[in-house]
């Protein structure tokens, strides 16, 4: 399926059968396509890039696509990578992560840090917590697969 052009966020770089790949969602999906392009809040004399997954509702394309700065979307593969190595150590903790200590890193960005925490303020975060590590456990080849190859166009480009 085509991605729209004509909208605000303009296509650049896409992937245009991404409901064959979605994850466990693959080839049952409203997500058609993901994008790289220019972002649908540039103003006039400033351009910035953005990520975009679309999804379509068999009738229209839906409000529910979304739009992330690059640097989000990198930020959120750096939280799947933290949350992953976590839960490969948290089997030590009775609730999965340590009473009492519920930040698990602090990484530098920017001359500050991306504090990234277990969530306490969650009032079932006991139940939450083991239905996450669940998931992300019977999605560990999904992730694992992408993260392979994220590791690999990393080493490629010289990070």
């Amino acid at each position: 399926m085509k991605l729209p052009t004509a909208l605000k966020h303009k296509p650049v770089i896409v992937v245009e059968d991404y409901e064959n790949i979605d994850g466990r969602y693959a080839y049952d999906t409203d997500t058609k396509g993901l994008s790289l392009g220019l972002a649908q809040w540039n103003d006039r004399g400033k351009v910035d890039i953005s990520a975009k997954v679309w999804r379509y509702t068999g009738e229209k394309w839906s409000r529910q696509s979304e739009e992330l700065p690059l640097h989000r979307v990198l930020d959120l593969a750096i939280l799947v990578c933290r949350a992953k190595q976590h839960f490969r150590e948290a089997y030590r903790f009775p609730d999965l992560y340590e009473k009492g200590k519920p930040q698990l890193d602090r990484i530098g960005l920017q001359g500050d840090a991306m504090t990234v925490s277990v969530c306490i303020d969650n009032e079932k975060i006991d139940e939450d917590i083991r239905l996450f590590r669940d998931a992300l456990s019977r999605d560990d080849e999904l992730l694992g697969e992408r993260l392979a190859t994220l590791s690999r166009l990393l080493k490629e480009m010289g990070y």
